[in-house]
């Protein structure tokens, strides 16, 4: 397969295939062309890889799942830890981010929104952070 078909068989842009063979991720075949030729191999890497990055995963810890999943003598529990620690991060970035839409809620709701100059937003975000 060519990038282009790779990339629509993968669900990934062409530019961040080309990313994934720069990184050591995958390492397609070349063409007396020079063209890259993607195997069914390389379409499935490039399918765990792109699933593994809309659950959050970072290029490290994909790294980690990949060789995991290549290895058959793999403990589960290695790959258990590595998916916990990403649902621990993913699970303080919501509190984060409900922390944040409260905070902003609470100012949404104290502005009166009329005619006046008066602001409790603006005069929130111009104060200085507690620290």
């Amino acid at each position: 397969m060519n990038i282009g078909e790779v990339s629509e068989r993968a669900g990934l842009p062409a530019k961040t295939i080309r990313y994934y063979e720069d990184i050591g991720m995958i390492t397609p075949a070349r063409g007396e062309n020079g063209y890259r030729r993607f195997s069914e191999q390389d379409l499935h890497k490039l399918v765990f890889l792109g699933r593994a990055r809309l659950l959050g995963f970072s290029i490290e810890r994909c790294r980690n799942l990949l060789a995991l999943y290549e290895d058959q003598g793999r403990a589960s529990a290695d790959v258990k830890r590595i998916a916990q620690q990403n649902l621990s991060e993913i699970d303080a970035k919501i509190a984060g981010l409900q922390a944040m839409r409260d905070t902003l809620a609470d100012l949404v709701q104290s502005c009166a929104g009329d005619n006046r100059p008066d602001c409790p937003i603006l005069k929130d975000l111009g104060a200085a952070p507690n620290r």
